[in-house]
């Protein structure tokens, strides 16, 4: 498949995430329709180019960035379509398009959470709810906050598909002097992958705000390896190396990064706020506080040990002390 030039992308999704890969694929002169659904949030970014809620300091060319919060014609002009939003919010985002929007189009998943009640990976549900064959997705993956983005530090992705040929045409959309991008066929591993590393950044962050410091961290962390490596195993036995930038590389940033709103809840929680208080304050979603409910109860089935997800599953939704949960949990790390 050959690269063509002004290749046409939807980005759907308004947050920070979302505005760091418009970023890059329009400062790469591609042609980007852009899915908010604020109407003053487009009508902010037509004037002064820039979004008002996140990263609002990078600015945008609109020769290639064209906002709108009209899903069907976003979707509708576009070869490739990118979901970034917030899982908990994607079946409430794409409730207006119709069964066969994404018909003949490549789907991106930007998101790294799986479907709440449903407990189904975003390709999976992209498949059964609109149809969308598993060879015409693509997963991104990697350590990549969006922050750093926006700053232009350097920054290393991973594209994950069933069709390599397909993941290398989205990472050449991608490259540029400070994006790395490259491609892999473990899409199913590195999107369990990104979904439990959100899991136990949560973790960490309890920990840091119960005054565990850095020693306690670094265990948690390479348990926490063996304890993604077992539920991997059991879901989907395949050769995988973990210690990948996609894996393991996703988890470290998700887990130690001043960045990581995971792990600013997860510390938030350590130091006494409820879940309610924590969100309300963070003002963004925390895509583990879903994903442990999900993991948990796929888990059931199972049965593998996971005692960190099973921790943070007991505080959050058990509403088990913080303190007493990771009390326990110390000793059951080596």
């Amino acid at each position: 498949m050959a690269l063509q030039e002004r290749e046409r992308i939807a980005v759907l999704g308004g947050g920070s995430w979302a505005t760091a890969l418009v970023k890059i694929l329009s400062e790469n002169k591609t042609d980007v329709s852009w899915w908010l659904r604020s109407k003053e949030d487009v009508q902010h970014l037509q004037q002064y180019a820039h979004n008002p809620r996140y990263l609002s300091g990078v600015r945008f060319d609109l020769e290639f960035v064209h906002p709108s919060n009209n899903i069907q014609e976003t979707v509708a002009n576009a070869e490739w379509v990118i979901l970034a939003v917030p899982a908990a919010f994607v079946e409430q985002a794409l409730e207006a398009l119709p069964p066969d929007a994404f018909q003949g189009k490549t789907l991106v998943s930007a998101v790294k959470g799986m479907i709440p009640g449903k407990n189904l990976l975003i390709t999976d549900f992209l498949e059964q709810t609109y149809g969308v064959p598993s060879d015409r997705q693509c997963v991104i993956a990697g350590p990549c906050h969006a922050e750093e983005v926006a700053l232009e530090k350097q920054s290393y992705l991973t594209i994950g598909s069933h069709d390599l040929a397909r993941a290398e045409m989205f990472c050449a959309l991608l490259r540029n002097r400070y994006v790395k991008a490259n491609p892999l066929d473990d899409i199913d591993g590195i999107e369990y992958c990104a979904v439990m590393k959100n899991v136990i950044a949560l973790a960490c962050g309890i920990a840091h705000g119960l005054n565990y410091g850095d020693n306690f961290q670094a265990v948690m962390v390479s348990n926490s390896m063996e304890e993604i490596e077992r539920f991997l195993d059991a879901l989907m036995p395949l050769h995988r190396d973990l210690k990948g930038s996609a894996y393991l590389g996703d988890l470290l940033v998700t887990a130690y990064s001043q960045f990581s709103r995971n792990r600013t809840f997860g510390n938030m929680i350590g130091r006494g706020y409820t879940v309610k208080s924590a969100q309300v304050e963070m003002n963004m979603v925390a895509e583990g506080y879903y994903a442990v409910q999900s993991i948990y109860q796929l888990n059931q089935r199972l049965n593998v040990e996971m005692p960190i997800t099973t921790a943070v599953y007991n505080i959050l939704y058990e509403r088990i002390a913080p303190g007493v949960e990771i009390e326990i949990l110390k000793d059951k790390f080596k």
